[in-house]
């Protein structure tokens, strides 16, 4: 779940959800790294910058891919690129967990091993139409809905999903 969070995290910092660019500055890499815990990253570099944004785009495409397969494909586009190297391990306080990504992976790859093995699993259960886009008309950020029945349709209750029932609530009155 926390490899698959931060990648809903990544791509919502693409301009191509709609909001300015979250990743436009290293400073702006560095705090991501940090809030979501990314563990093993040395200095980051403008070129860590160019390629954790070609991965988020790429992610980017799997949410939105038209159906499966056109997923599969951008993933495995994605997967094929990186040195998938499974180890378990414990570190900074968090229980075992597996690391997919090599030990001396670039932050892009890492990323894109961690985040894409999780979103592999995803697709694998068959839970491809989890992967949303925010139904909100004027809101293009990503989400996977974790609920039980497969309802959610606002990436966040409290700002879009708010928003939207009051605003029908506010033509119910009017009609």
């Amino acid at each position: 779940m926390h490899s698959l969070a931060t990648l809903v995290a990544l791509v919502n910092t693409s301009p191509s959800t709609g909001g300015d660019d979250g990743l436009a500055t290293l400073a702006e890499l560095q705090t991501f790294v940090q809030s979501h815990q990314i563990s093993g990253i040395g200095a980051l570099t403008a070129r860590d910058l160019g390629q954790v944004r070609l991965v988020r785009e790429a992610f980017h495409r799997v949410f939105t891919a038209p159906d499966q397969p056109t997923a599969v494909r951008t993933l495995n586009a994605m997967l094929s690129e990186t040195r998938i190297t499974p180890r378990l391990t414990e570190h900074d306080g968090h229980p075992l967990h597996v690391h997919y990504f090599a030990a001396d992976a670039s932050l892009a790859e890492h990323v894109a091993a961690d985040c894409g093995v999780a979103l592999a699993h995803l697709l694998v259960d068959g839970e491809a139409e989890r992967l949303r886009t925010c139904s909100a008309p004027d809101c293009d950020r990503v989400f996977v809905d974790e609920s039980r029945n497969r309802s959610r349709v606002y990436c966040d209750s409290r700002t879009c999903g708010n928003r939207m029932h009051v605003a029908a609530y506010r033509a119910r009155r009017r009609a």
